[in-house]
């Protein structure tokens, strides 16, 4: 009997040492899959399926030696598909290496001088261990000016202005190193554009940039070149979307609003009623504070809201009308841009009073449309009031293998606007079709005009 029970305890002292060693072996997977998911959380945040290599790169060429340092022409591109840097603009900081000072600068300069006592007879631009730079306003004297420069920081996207899509200076560096040996790269990159939500990598030695003389008949090249990639999250620039869609359509006379609090309520003891006079005082139109909202009161909160209509469906095209409307009294958006993400949006037919490009960063994927203003027409929208909104019509052609108007099909999967993406409702409260309604809905009746256009366009 004892036997017995000592293989019994035996027995059950093994299993015990094998539950207990499955249970660590568990936490330690599991605290693997937790640490993997705070990694790809952070990565992701920086990751845009729409845009999956856009970044600035910000790219140092040294064209020059001098007795102490070196110049450097500094050019940053946006390579961002639909995300440009508006006003007011970009600002740059770094970390010197060593002792540098900025002896001068072109097209650009430091926001403060620094401690430059040290200094008798010449006294330099900047003698700060952290320059912050800024590009310069537009009309600077000639002298001052430079490539690509003075457009107070202003910068469109590369899918909007490819040709503009970047900004320059030149800046002359002392007390550094004269020689590809002894030169010590700048570290600790930081952009504003202008507000938070980029994160800028390390300097990286890379190829110097070859240029092409004007004849075109020799080439050049930097004497030494590093990059600075600076990458943007919209969670890192803010915790509540800057945005919201609201939806309608033809066919229901529902209007499905923006979500309650789309963007956050933490101003709503701060907004102004549409009606007030408050609104009309000069003085809160004064204030120069970054980011600084002064935001109509609506339920939703949002400086934006992307309005998409259902307005016409045709026998073999459909129609949409989308809205774009500002809350905020104190901001116009200059060269402001809106990403649409929809299957049919790769059979666009006709757009009537925006620009327009598309997007495909995946060769077989064409369903995201690039929308912007037409220069000097509607390219500024302006600040919150009568003239705070732009609006334009899309004509698609229909897909017959995919086209319906049911489960909120004909409504946009994601929407961008300056490259934020922006609070959609919920599925189930969108328009949904009436419970007697055909597939065939252009046989309803519509308006006169819209007849005439079916008529005219066919």
């Amino acid at each position: 009997m004892n036997r017995i029970k000592n293989l019994q305890l035996s027995y059950v002292t093994t299993i015990r040492t094998h539950i207990s060693t499955i249970i660590m072996r568990l936490l330690l997977i599991l605290s693997v899959l937790s640490s993997l998911l705070v990694l790809f959380s952070y990565h992701a945040g920086a990751y845009d399926p729409l845009d999956p290599n856009g970044n600035i790169t910000i790219k140092w060429d040294v064209m020059s030696w001098t007795p102490d340092g070196y110049v450097a022409t500094v050019t940053m591109n946006n390579f961002q598909l639909y995300r440009h840097i508006m006003n007011p603009g970009w600002t740059l900081g770094w970390s010197w290496a060593k002792k540098e000072v900025i002896w001068s600068m072109q097209g650009a300069q430091t926001t403060e001088q620094g401690d430059c006592s040290k200094f008798k007879g010449n006294v330099p631009h900047c003698c700060k261990k952290t320059p912050t730079v800024v590009d310069l306003l537009p009309g600077v004297p000639y002298n001052q000016q430079f490539t690509n420069c003075c457009k107070g920081g202003v910068v469109p996207a590369w899918g909007q202005d490819p040709n503009g899509a970047l900004s320059s200076f030149q800046v002359s560096v002392g007390q550094a190193g004269t020689s590809n040996k002894t030169v010590k790269l700048p570290k600790n990159f930081t952009l504003l554009a202008p507000g938070p939500g980029y994160t800028c990598g390390p300097a990286k030695i890379v190829p110097s940039t070859v240029f092409l003389t004007a004849d075109k008949r020799r080439k050049t090249q930097a004497l030494m070149t590093w990059n600075v990639t600076c990458t943007y999250s919209q969670f890192l620039a803010r915790k509540n979307p800057s945005c919201c869609v609201s939806l309608s359509s033809f066919y229901n006379e529902t209007i499905t609003p923006c979500p309650t609090c789309a963007c956050g309520c933490q101003n709503k003891k701060n907004c102004v009623k549409s009606d007030s006079k408050f609104r009309k005082d000069k003085r809160l139109h004064n204030s120069k504070k970054e980011n600084d909202q002064l935001l109509q009161c609506t339920h939703h909160m949002c400086p934006i809201r992307v309005h998409w209509h259902v307005k016409i469906n045709y026998k073999d095209y459909w129609r949409v009308k989308i809205a774009i409307t500002n809350f905020n009294y104190k901001m116009n958006y200059t060269l402001w841009t809106l990403a649409v993400q929809h299957p049919n949006l790769n059979n666009i037919t006709q757009v009537f009073s925006f620009d327009y490009k598309p997007l495909v960063p995946y060769a077989s994927v064409n369903d995201t449309a690039m929308f912007f203003g037409m220069k000097y027409y509607n390219d500024l929208l302006m600040e919150a009031g009568p003239a705070g909104n732009v609006q334009s019509e899309v004509l698609m052609r229909k897909n017959k293998d995919t086209f319906t108007l049911k489960q909120g099909w004909a409504f946009p999967h994601k929407v961008y606007f300056n490259g934020d993406e922006c609070m959609l409702p919920p599925p189930d409260s969108y328009p949904i079709l009436p419970n007697s309604a055909s597939l065939n809905l252009f046989t309803f009746p519509i308006s006169i005009s819209s007849f005439l256009f079916f008529i005219f366009f066919l």
